[in-house]
């Protein structure tokens, strides 16, 4: 038994039914998606008033300024596709524009990280295409909540209270809005009354649309060339602090413009008896399947704990590597997909795994192609105390631990650079970076329909709230390299390699399993224990998602100041006293987390007799899921 919890217990039931399911990161959000199933809607109206709910409701994990990629499934097309939810550097955003502020890192907060908001456009194009209810109709349980006050989580009642000194002084626009009445206590009644405002005055412009579907084109209208486009141009030019000095942004109404949500094709692996989808290398979701592709060559059910723990680690160790080396938007860059995904160049890789724990950042050679890691990696990490990262070389598209930094050895902590005209300086919000997260949804309906949609950015605490709207803007451009000729390196018009990372699995090309969570580089390890777990020990969804879990921080961190640690390998504690003591024999890194506190997974399905079934996590106490 594979860290599962005794006698099959599970913390909740695997829900099951034959009506339609949603699942997510967040109660309300879950049961708003599930009155529009009853309404009529099908899953994309219900994914879509679910996620303007969770705009409203985890104002810290994501908002309308952020992003919302997508994986559907359409029963009337039959088709499965991307929902390019995610916004791209503005016009202005060149490495030359960083090199003459004086950064060699973007910062994650503040407006200079701001790329063009994609989360409304995205639900827009959705609803245009797919959905079948009013706007109004989908976007009314958010209005409500957002007018009328919803419960303060106790994670977002902390988010406020470490960041209102802060913001008194940096940051009062975010202070007048959020913390008039002073720090909100959890279970206490919040309100957004200016972003329901922004909601109904997007509703009231898509009525000049006229009847139908055109409604969604007048409203992206009102986002991108209206008074949202108009609002943020006009906030972002007055400078503002974030962690590395006083900034204005780059993004413009023009930048917003030239924006439009598509749809793309999915990537595409075989993994066992099903075809896992995931976004392109515009975000991390290829290195899901890579894993797949390493791990398929192991009987995974024959394995032990430990075993398992440790050949997944380095498998995704290995993949990690090669997202650094090689992903970014494939509209600018060639990714060699093909190869990466191959089963040769898999095998080659799989060859790599070893009994013990690797303490280097192995990024392949795909069709030759060889592989080129950031330089700042080394600069920032020179061994000297309070380095950004671990001492590391990198040499020849190879990084390791320095001589002196073997596993074991406690380091300095890590400081906060990126500015040579302010090196080493203090952080100046307070908080944890983790708090910064993400949404997961997921609905699959009695159409055949499905969806896996990750929102997340425009966190509250990241950047100032622009008052006439009600939120503020995303900071996504934090994960661009401001190097030169890197596959990830800034450009205007380009997308970041996001962290972001829906997922769906076809079985004979019917969707069967829509699947997420919030995470960041996290993400695509802890659902590989929820694939690993559910196709091959044969869990349940509910028991995949309970069961012990563990991810590495064996990579460069996506978000500032983009720390990595090699060899770290962060554990539930319930995986048991001999499987930790074997991993650290293995020279594992440990970071023991206590049970029940790694994951935030959410998933539907349907399985082989026809029902739809569902899962939440109970970890964070606010996951949930529905159906019947």
């Amino acid at each position: 038994m594979t860290g599962r919890l005794p006698s099959g217990f599970t913390t909740r039931p695997e829900l099951r039914g034959s009506f339609g399911m949603v699942a997510g990161t967040h109660w309300l959000a879950v049961a708003s998606g599930m009155s529009i199933l009853e309404r009529g809607g099908n899953a994309f109206d219900a994914a879509a008033a679910a996620g303007f709910v969770l705009e409203v409701v985890e104002p810290h994990q994501n908002g309308p300024g952020g992003e919302a990629p997508m994986i559907g499934y359409s029963a009337l097309e039959d088709e499965a596709f991307v929902v390019d939810g995610q916004g791209v550097a503005p016009a202005a955003a060149t490495t030359q524009r960083f090199a003459d502020l004086g950064l060699e890192l973007v910062p994650g907060s503040g407006l200079l990280a701001a790329c063009v908001p994609a989360a409304l456009g995205a639900w827009f194009a959705v609803l245009e295409r797919f959905g079948t209810l009013p706007l109004e109709e989908v976007m009314a349980p958010a209005i409500g909540y957002a007018r009328h006050g919803f419960p303060v989580l106790p994670v977002l009642s902390r988010v406020l209270g470490e960041v209102a000194a802060s913001w008194a002084e940096a940051w009062p626009t975010t202070s007048a809005h959020w913390l008039h009445h002073g720090v909100p206590a959890p279970s206490s009644r919040l309100r957004n009354e200016q972003l329901a405002s922004t909601y109904e005055r997007i509703l009231a412009e898509s009525r000049a649309g006229g009847p139908g579907r055109g409604q969604l084109e007048a409203a992206r209208r009102a986002v991108y060339e209206g008074f949202v486009a108009e609002a943020i141009d006009a906030f972002v030019t007055a400078p503002v602090a974030d962690e590395l000095g006083v900034h204005a942004g780059l993004i413009t109404g023009a930048d917003l413009a030239a924006w439009r949500c598509g749809l793309e094709a999915p990537v595409r692996r075989a993994y066992r008896d099903v075809e896992i989808l995931k976004t392109g290398p515009w975000g991390q979701g290829p290195v899901l399947l890579q894993q797949l592709g390493l791990l398929e060559g192991y009987d995974l059910a024959e394995l032990s704990v430990s075993e398992l723990v440790h050949v997944s680690t380095e498998c995704a160790k290995l993949a990690m590597a090669d997202r650094e080396a090689f992903y970014g938007d494939p509209r600018r860059v060639e990714v060699p997909l093909e190869q990466l995904l191959g089963p040769a160049y898999c095998a080659e890789r799989r060859r790599l795994v070893g009994e013990e724990a690797s303490l280097e950042l192995r990024p392949g050679e795909p069709g030759g192609r060889s592989p080129q890691l950031p330089s700042i990696l080394a600069r920032l990490g020179a061994g000297a105390p309070g380095a950004l990262v671990d001492p590391l070389l990198v040499a020849g598209g190879t990084a390791r631990l320095a001589a002196g930094a073997a596993a074991g050895q406690e380091q300095a902590g890590p400081r906060q650079p990126g500015s040579r005209r302010h090196p080493g300086e203090a952080r100046l919000f307070a908080g944890d970076q983790r708090e910064r997260d993400t949404c997961h949804l997921d609905v699959v309906d009695r159409f055949g329909n499905m969806v896996s949609a990750t929102p997340s950015g425009g966190w509250l605490q990241a950047s100032p709230t622009i008052p006439s709207l009600g939120f503020c803007l995303g900071t996504r451009a934090q994960m661009f390299w401001l190097e030169e000729g890197l596959a990830n390196s800034i450009a205007p018009g380009k997308r970041p390699r996001t962290t972001l990372s829906p997922a769906m699995a076809l079985r004979d090309g019917k969707p069967v399993l829509a699947f997420g969570t919030p995470g960041g580089d996290q993400q695509d390890q802890w659902t590989i224990s929820l694939l690993v777990h559910h196709l091959d020990l044969g869990y349940d969804l509910q028991a995949a998602i309970d069961a012990a879990n563990w991810h590495t921080n064996h990579l460069p961190s996506s978000f500032f100041p983009r720390h990595v640690a090699l060899g770290e390998l962060v554990v539930e504690t319930s995986l048991g006293g001999e499987v930790l003591e074997d991993l650290r024999r293995r020279g594992h890194r440990l970071v023991e987390s206590p049970p029940l506190s790694i994951g935030r997974v959410s998933a539907v399905g349907v399985d082989r007799h026809g029902f739809f079934c569902a899962g939440a996590d109970p970890r964070t106490g606010q996951a949930y899921a529905a159906g019947r």
